[in-house]
């Protein structure tokens, strides 16, 4: 049995057009869900990786370390709760989808897992040491360190731009299929 081309599902996310349809409703508040948080994750990080982390650089290291200090206290609880927010509400997306739809958000959902990851086991650590040199001294290795915190922070930014962009092509071609 064939469907009609304008309810045909091309991307495995399912028929949800039907607006009174609750299925396509919370289909539809979950991909707001995960669109928004991924992209919100995405932005902050992508604005620390090229305007914050910069500005770290610019200025004379007590500086950084007073600064990066009270970032990580307000920054701390508003991104943790950006990112389970961001990798529930893809899985729950990939559970709500098939097909390809379902492996794009289940990978957003592994991606974003792996920024919360990188940020717990690689950033936080750092950020530990680094409280602890803003009130005394830094080690002579501090630079090395300072690196590797950066490098994390790319890293964890890569997955998480990735994970938003592989729903905005999920979301992308779920809207042009019902078009």
């Amino acid at each position: 049995m064939t469907r009609p081309a304008d309810t045909a599902d091309t991307t495995g996310a399912g028929r949800d057009d039907d607006r009174n349809n609750p299925a396509g409703r919370r289909r539809r508040a979950v991909e707001a869900t995960a669109l928004f948080s991924t992209g919100l994750l995405a932005g902050a990080f992508g604005y620390g990786a090229l305007n914050v982390v910069q500005a770290f650089n610019a200025v004379p290291l007590d500086v950084r370390l007073t600064f990066h200090t009270a970032l990580m206290r307000m920054n701390g609880p508003v991104m943790q709760t950006t990112m389970g927010l961001a990798v529930v509400s893809s899985a729950v997306l990939a559970l709500l989808s098939r097909g390809a739809a379902r492996r794009l958000a289940a990978t957003a959902s592994t991606l974003v897992a792996t920024s919360f990851l990188v940020t717990r086991f690689g950033n936080v650590p750092i950020n530990a040491k680094i409280k602890v040199w803003a009130v005394s001294t830094a080690p002579p290795d501090h630079e090395a360190i300072l690196r590797r915190w950066e490098m994390f922070n790319n890293v964890r930014t890569g997955t998480a731009l990735v994970a938003f962009v592989l729903l905005l092509v999920l979301v992308s071609a779920r809207r042009r299929s019902r078009a």
